[in-house]
């Protein structure tokens, strides 16, 4: 009776066949592929994009009317991107939609960042999301993103990926001589105006100049891309870890990377959308940008480009009227995909055990996230999230219900509640995480197939 009754929570490892071991780990190897190819926003749509026109997606742009079986994207602005596979149902009767943000914690350069002080050439940056400040010194670093001239034309940069590539670096002060540093908080143990990237420190050889060592380094610049000092003005460049993903521990079972928050999930979610053919409700992908500072601007959620985007699918199936894209959300149906926190041991106490994700012990589902009282959270109802548990069970993928920590203790955010306050049904739905927001953050091979595994039962 017990075993009947109870709600267990074991590792999905166990009792594995080999052919689905041997699964996994193939489309891990693919993940990890995918993470060392992808560090930026910009770099996963493009990625994305040749995913998808290699297996039939077409821009909708091109398209001036669609039908069941058609399979059309969207880019908005480069930085966020959306996919659909046409269903045989009117689009009236409701969406199944899978979204994830493809932006993770980085530093970004300021506008006007090159200086130099004692010899040395830095960028200054300004740190974009939620980061622990000192885990982003000593480490090696790559700067990757776009210069675009003041005449239009845009130069791609990726410094530090390559084994020949110079990296760059933050330093820190030695342990002999950080007394008073160690003295502090944690959080204040570095500045965030103290990230200043290393970049050089030889000086131009005109012995008449000053800022010798900057001039140097604009040169060389200029030499390579074309570019002056003011070019800095109109770019976007990121600083992120220039090592790669790779397998983590003797097993290889577990994925040590940067960017998992929330790449894992987007590609999850790409890769289920690639495998959808004439599904009855239209099956739309979201990969949105700018999530993990609120999600807004007109390239994250809280814009109405996606909105225009459902408009325009309503249009070119023949089926617009007025008001009747809010019908149609209100008829949809979403898992959020974004990662949630999985139980470290180490740190066990800032979780709940009986409501904590497990690394490798399937997708994770949270109700709710939010902070404190539910502040701030999409809390999606008892149907619903019957419904979900309905889809998993019956396709046999693993999955657990979790809280983001204990209660009080501090709470978190995703996409969800924007597209819950256009009435679609919503629950987060995501790959469990360690370290999470780190320059290295760890996910459970067994999670992110159950992810791929999830996500193509729902949207199929």
């Amino acid at each position: 009776m017990k075993e009947e009754l109870f709600n267990k929570k074991v590792t999905g490892w166990e009792n594995i066949s080999e052919e689905n071991k041997q699964n996994i780990f193939k489309f891990s190897d693919e993940y990890i592929y995918f993470l060392n190819k992808v560090k930026t926003e910009r770099e996963a749509v493009g990625f994305v994009k040749k995913m998808l026109d290699e297996n039939g997606f077409k821009d909708i742009n091109t398209k001036e009317s669609i039908k069941p079986g058609d399979k059309v994207y969207y880019i908005n602005r480069e930085k966020s991107l959306y996919a659909a596979v046409i269903g045989t149902k009117k689009l009236e009767d409701g969406l199944n939609l899978l979204g994830a943000h493809i932006d993770s914690p980085r530093l970004d350069l300021k506008p006007n960042p090159l200086y130099e002080d004692t010899g040395f050439a830095y960028l200054k940056t300004h740190y974009y999301g939620g980061i622990k400040k000192y885990q982003w010194t000593t480490i090696p670093l790559a700067i990757h993103g776009v210069i675009v001239k003041s005449n239009g034309e845009k130069i791609t940069i990726s410094i530090g990926e390559d084994e020949e590539d110079p990296i760059f670096t933050i330093t820190d002060l030695l342990p002999h001589l950080a007394t008073e540093q160690m003295d502090k908080k944690l959080k204040d143990g570095i500045n965030g105006e103290d990230l200043n990237l290393l970049i050089g420190s030889i000086p131009d050889s005109d012995k008449d100049e000053s800022e010798k060592v900057k001039l140097n380094i604009l040169k060389l610049l200029n030499e390579k891309y074309g570019i002056k000092e003011i070019d800095f003005v109109s770019s976007e460049l990121e600083i992120v870890p220039a090592f790669k993903a790779r397998s983590l521990g003797f097993d290889r079972s577990m994925v040590a990377a940067y960017g998992q928050d929330d790449r894992v999930c987007a590609y999850t979610c790409v890769r289920a959308m690639l495998d959808v053919e004439n599904p009855e409700k239209t099956a739309v992908c979201i990969l949105s940008d700018k999530e993990e500072i609120g999600s807004y601007g007109n390239t994250g959620m809280e814009s109405h480009v996606f909105d225009m985007f459902i408009s325009e699918l309503l249009n070119k199936a023949g089926e617009n009227r007025p008001n009747l894209l809010e019908k149609v959300f209100c008829n949809s149906k979403m898992l959020s995909a974004d990662v949630d926190a999985g139980l470290d041991p180490i740190y066990a106490s800032v979780s709940e055990k009986n409501n904590a994700a497990y690394i490798g012990h399937g997708i994770g589902l949270n109700k709710y996230t939010g902070a404190r009282g539910k502040s701030g959270a999409s809390d999606a109802n008892a149907e619903y999230v019957a419904e979900v548990r309905g889809i998993f069970e019956k396709a046999g993928i693993p999955y657990q219900v979790s809280e983001l920590g204990r209660v009080d203790i501090g709470g978190g955010g995703t996409i969800a509640f924007i597209l819950a306050d256009k009435g679609i049904d919503v629950i987060d739905c995501g790959v469990p995480v360690l370290s999470m927001h780190a320059p290295f953050e760890v996910t459970s091979k067994f999670d992110v197939y159950c992810a791929y595994k999830a996500y193509s039962a729902f949207v199929k």
